[in-house]
């Protein structure tokens, strides 16, 4: 039961408290996640680790997140957004001190890799936030949820360089990491005593088996499958980035043993996915409790260029703005700043223009823009005015975020008892973005990095074709066999 129509964005009641909670914990999991990037000077100096190595860190932060946005999808699912949310925070504390309190290059590595979980939170929200708001309002409210809480990215670039100099010295970085722990175990505490899964009287559904996602069809089986293979090989690729032929963080014989214990886990997934979906090939699902799978493969291919740019250009415009224009470490990070700024209006506005318009044709018109945007981007150098380069990057993220709430405007609408599980999978194949954008970035100048993402985004514009604009209803079944209509137009 979806709570009553009204958006009043100054409340604090009901399903409006729900939404403000919502974006406040992943405004705090972002601050969390991203505390390294604007002081990475202070980091490198203090730790005496090289530029490949504060490249690796870089691409170590956002690797975790690829499978955990999968597993918590599959949590929240089960368990539901209140608990889920809580203990990902809590948990994630751990790392976030243990990288404050690190000494060494290693120590910072593993610190950073296991932080990389807490960037997993995001599709833990994407769910509580369609349990409480009607398909007409989803847009908006999940463009909220995203754009604030994402605009903690900004607030950690903007806010922690002048935090660690407010502490001095060469420890300063650290107490301003440190710092962000504590936040994270006081907002995951907040979190879980003043939210419910759903409104009072709403039922809350889960999947009929955890492990792998349900599909409906053997299409989407097959297609299932062939969408986790990037997944994978997102995690081949940071395995080479750290081996000896890269960072020469881990050795020949160790890269062996991972690249074999991916290809078992993938033989494994599959094992799990016809144990889930094994009754498929036995007899067809009835035509109204089916969806099409292909809805979810093309939002991961968008949110792969979408959310995958902004996490990887979050990470490095800082170095991109000190490098370039010869700024210091302060300067340098506000000004990047202004890329995640435009969270706070463009992805609440992608959503609700997809809300008034459509998700499609909102779609094809963000994704064009952005292509435009990084191409713009890429002809930035030196001989540019820094307000011009600064105007540059706020309005190609405008495109990107913007994409951003026009995907998650989409996913809530596919499968609900699914929906930690899709919003999982789109959420990690922003990830895969991440790491394949930072991995070309380690082997190419600025510029070609911008327009490599350019290049991608016509990708994104090709499977628009086949995606269809949500319509009708989604059928879902109660416990007590009754069937539940839930509204997607």
């Amino acid at each position: 039961m979806q709570p009553s129509s009204g958006f009043n964005l100054i409340s604090f009641k009901g399903k409006m408290k729900v939404l403000h909670l919502s974006w406040m914990v992943f405004f705090v999991s972002f601050f969390v996640w991203f505390n390294h990037a604007p002081l990475l000077g202070a980091i490198a100096g203090s730790l005496g680790i090289t530029m490949a190595q504060v490249k690796t860190l870089l691409i170590l932060n956002v690797a975790l997140t690829i499978p955990a946005r999968v597993v918590v999808g599959m949590l929240t699912d089960k368990f539901g957004p209140r608990i889920v949310y809580a203990a990902l925070l809590i948990t994630c504390s751990i790392p976030c001190f243990m990288f404050a309190k690190a000494t060494t290059f290693e120590q910072a590595a593993i610190a950073r890799f296991a932080l990389g979980f807490i960037g997993a939170g995001f599709v833990v929200g994407i769910r509580m936030v369609s349990e409480w708001f009607p398909a007409n309002e989803l847009g908006i409210a999940e463009g909220i949820y995203g754009g604030w809480g994402n605009f903690g990215s900004a607030a950690a670039a903007m806010l922690l360089p002048i935090i660690a100099l407010m502490f001095g010295g060469e420890d300063g970085w650290r107490y301003a990491v440190g710092l962000t722990g504590v936040l994270s175990v006081i907002f995951g505490v907040i979190w879980y005593l003043n939210v419910t899964d759903t409104p009072k009287g709403g039922t809350y559904f889960k999947p009929k088996k955890v492990g792998a996602m349900e599909v409906t069809s053997k299409g989407d089986f097959v297609l299932l499958l062939i969408m986790k293979i990037p997944m994978y090989g997102a995690l081949a690729l940071l395995t080479w980035k750290l081996s000896p032929t890269g960072a020469n963080l881990i050795s020949a014989n160790f890269v062996l043993a991972v690249y074999a214990f991916l290809v078992l886990l993938y033989i494994y997934e599959v094992y799990k996915t016809f144990d889930v979906n094994g009754h498929i090939f036995k007899e067809p699902v009835p035509e109204s409790h089916r969806y099409e799978f292909k809805q979810v493969a093309v939002l991961n291919i968008l949110y792969f260029t979408t959310f995958g740019s902004e996490l990887a250009v979050v990470s490095m415009l800082p170095l991109f703005f000190m490098d370039v224009f010869a700024l210091d470490m302060v300067y340098a990070g506000i000004l990047a700043s202004a890329y995640a700024f435009m969270n706070l209006a463009s992805r609440p506005g992608g959503g609700w223009i997809s809300d008034k318009l459509g998700r499609r044709i909102t779609l094809i018109v963000l994704t064009t823009g952005l292509a435009v945007g990084y191409f713009v981007m890429g002809l930035v150098d030196a001989s540019w005015p820094l307000w011009l380069a600064v105007v540059a990057a706020m309005a190609c993220s405008f495109f990107v975020q913007a994409g951003e709430g026009a995907v998650f405007a989409a996913v809530p609408l596919i499968k609900r008892r699914l929906t930690g599980q899709i919003a999982g999978m789109t959420g990690a194949y922003g990830n895969v973005g991440a790491v394949v954008y930072l991995t070309a970035l380690s082997l190419v100048d600025y510029q070609t990095f911008f327009f490599i993402i350019a290049g991608s985004a016509l990708l994104g514009l090709a499977a628009l074709f086949f995606m269809k604009e949500p319509d009708g209803h989604i059928t879902e079944v109660n416990e007590d066999g009754t069937v539940e209509l839930i509204s997607v137009t």
